[in-house]
């Protein structure tokens, strides 16, 4: 398949994965087990540069367009499985700022992202409700700047990477009169969903910043990382941003250590370091990606005995009121 159109700027493609408008989608998507009642329950959003990354010849197997693909799995309740499977709920202290964590909080900066993950651990939370519009930050703020216990300060989503740099500006310059903040953190996978959005203006804003800067990236199978967004990550280590990436295990997709080794490789290769491997967190209406305690633990013993130690990344499971994530490594 061709490349997407260069013309289009990032705005452009993320509102046509916003509302559904690539051509090829309908081919793609609804040739393989569409579930319409499942994009119901949780939209379907995709962008150009992911379906140029699936092989049709895969059908529904592919290990790109599994992630992505309404299932009519999801409509199943599973028990056990919750709408809020990290206690997103208890943790939020103002809305959109969640403070699970000693020394670190997690600003909700976006209730938008350019891909629907079909086992998102937050496809249920209440963005409406919970998060406070685009440069409306103020209570957030000044709960940041009141707790000098806080030294970083992780923007996630939603994607924050769906913001303007401009906006993105607003809470950089904010969070740097702040003496106590030395870290900004952003988690996103529009570098690679959508590279087009690490353009000029946005590897200028992030090198002004003085803060230390880390980038981490989401991604679960090597087959994502296409040319531009190996681009898109180059340009990220350039601008002085450490990069790390976190990975979930999911069934049918990369629960094999050969599939998890080469991501480690290309990962590193591509200049990310491979840093969580999350086991699904237990989010209703997607228990189908599920893999089994037992068989993550024994795939992560497996990857430890393929790879270096830098290469393997860690094997965790967060559990809501807990005061960091819980590690699975035996």
């Amino acid at each position: 398949m061709s490349a997407p159109t260069p013309s289009k700027t990032w705005q452009q493609q993320l509102q046509m994965a916003l509302r559904n408008q690539h051509p090829v989608n309908e081919h793609i998507i609804e040739a393989n087990g569409y579930a319409p009642a499942a994009a119901k329950l949780f939209a379907n959003v995709i962008t150009e540069q992911m379906l140029q990354l699936i092989d049709p010849s895969k059908g529904s197997n592919d290990p790109v367009l599994a992630q992505f693909l309404p299932n009519s799995a999801e409509t199943i309740e599973t028990a056990g499985y919750s709408d809020d499977p990290v206690g997103d709920h208890e943790a939020t202290q103002v809305p959109g700022l969640i403070h699970k964590y000693q020394s670190r909080v997690l600003l909700i900066a976006s209730g938008s992202c350019a891909v629907n993950c079909r086992y998102c651990f937050r496809r249920h939370f209440p963005y409406s409700q919970s998060f406070a519009p685009r440069g409306h930050w103020q209570a957030s703020l000044e709960y940041i700047r009141d707790n000098l216990s806080i030294h970083e300060v992780i923007l996630s989503g939603g994607d924050p990477l769906t913001l303007e740099t401009k906006t993105l500006q607003v809470l950089s310059d904010a969070l740097q009169t702040m003496p106590q903040i030395k870290t900004l953190r952003i988690h996103s996978r529009i570098p690679v969903v959508l590279p087009q959005r690490i353009e000029a203006e946005f590897l200028q804003w992030a090198k002004k910043i003085k803060l230390n800067k880390v980038m981490v990236l989401h991604v679960n199978h090597a087959q994502e990382l296409g040319t531009a967004a190996r681009q898109a990550i180059t340009d990220l280590k350039a601008a002085g941003f450490v990069l790390l990436n976190q990975s979930v295990l999911l069934k049918n997709i990369n629960d094999s250590v050969e599939v998890l080794a080469d991501l480690s490789r290309q990962l590193f290769e591509s200049g990310v370091l491979p840093y969580y491997l999350h086991q699904m967190d237990a989010v209703q209406n997607a228990a189908h990606f599920t893999v089994p305690e037992p068989t993550a633990i024994k795939l992560h013993q497996q990857l430890l005995a393929q790879l270096p130690g830098y290469l393997v990344p860690k094997l965790v499971k967060e559990v809501a009121g807990q005061s960091s994530k819980t590690s699975l490594f035996k």
